[in-house]
């Protein structure tokens, strides 16, 4: 928040803080104690008193009028002028960029009104607060944006610096990195989301160390499987990436695939593209597994070439009659 205040010249009447005024079925002194007056009471209903006795019953939240006298916004001001004062805010609040100029007495708000022309700097940093509470899922993020920070997650987590940590935490710390100058020019939530997360998220690759070139090497978005097809690899578990591709389309691969050192999980679907087994050891499943899933789908998916050495056999996403073509 951004505060920037004038302040009136200091008055003389004593005990300025007694002054208070209504807000919402109670009184806010000046000195930001909430008061009550009971339902019987003469002051009950004036938008302005001025607090004689006051005390705090056991057990309340807000003390409790005795003694009071009405006074009007006038005489309020006199008393307690030297409380007055003109403040500029700029935060966060309600989801976007709040700035305006408030005119306070203490503690108490007398007026409001929108701030043109707001400071940059405050403006910036009240953006900041709102990613803070409200996420980074403020920004523009493509598909190939979160991919990106997907794979970039995956090689900090095993190979370390020097690849950047992309947790919230981490892109809080580097956001003068990463997001300028967009955010400088930034002046409220829709703002936010017209910057390029992609866009900014590569300004954190290791370019100085030469690194960043080796990323399509190191976390490739796509594997060539031996059918030809290039099919997506998950990073959505930065533990172990998953492969998910039908069976018929590994076929003569005999080592599962990897990406920087960490074996791929291959979801092997069927030709409708349902699960039929997982494996992270291709040979062992071609050895072990690949009997049952065959002869459980080759009567399901007669069309299909159900090989009985697939280690061996040629990768195809085509069907019996089309490869006799």
């Amino acid at each position: 928040r951004s505060l920037k205040s004038r302040r009136a010249p200091a008055s003389s009447p004593a005990y300025p803080e007694r002054v208070a005024k209504a807000d919402g079925g109670s009184y806010l002194l000046v000195s930001g104690t909430r008061a009550e007056v009971g339902d019987a009471s003469a002051l009950r209903g004036s938008p302005w008193i001025a607090v004689a006795v006051a005390d705090r019953p056991i057990g309340k939240g807000h003390a409790r009028v005795q003694l009071g006298a009405v006074v009007d916004e006038d005489v309020a001001r006199f008393a307690a002028g030297a409380l007055l004062s003109e403040v500029d805010e700029v935060h966060w609040a309600d989801g976007d960029v709040v700035a305006r100029r408030v005119e306070r007495l203490g503690a108490v708000e007398l007026g409001v009104r929108p701030l043109k022309n707001a400071d940059p700097v405050a403006v910036r940093d009240a953006l900041v607060e709102g990613l803070r509470q409200e996420g980074f899922g403020l920004l523009r993020w493509s598909a190939d944006a979160h991919v990106l920070r997907q794979r970039l997650a995956f090689l900090y987590l095993h190979l370390g610096a020097p690849w950047p940590d992309v947790s919230d935490d981490a892109l809080h710390a580097r956001v003068d990195e990463w997001l300028e100058p967009e955010l400088g020019r930034a002046r409220r939530r829709g703002d936010l989301g017209r910057i390029e997360a992609g866009q900014g998220l590569r300004r954190l690759l290791p370019w100085a160390s030469g690194d960043a070139g080796r990323l399509d090497e190191l976390a490739p978005e796509r594997f060539v499987v031996p059918s030809g097809s290039r099919v997506r690899i998950d990073y959505g578990n930065p533990e172990q990436p998953v492969l998910a591709v039908k069976l018929q389309e590994m076929f003569g691969l005999h080592e599962s695939p990897n990406v920087a050192g960490v074996p791929v999980l291959v979801h092997l679907l069927s030709p409708a593209g349902r699960p039929a087994a997982v494996t992270a050891d291709l040979a062992s499943f071609w050895k072990d597994g690949y009997k049952g899933v065959r002869a459980e789908l080759r009567g399901r998916y007669p069309k299909h070439p159900w090989p009985e050495d697939p280690a061996t056999a040629e990768a195809t996403r085509f069907t019996n009659a089309r490869l006799r073509r």
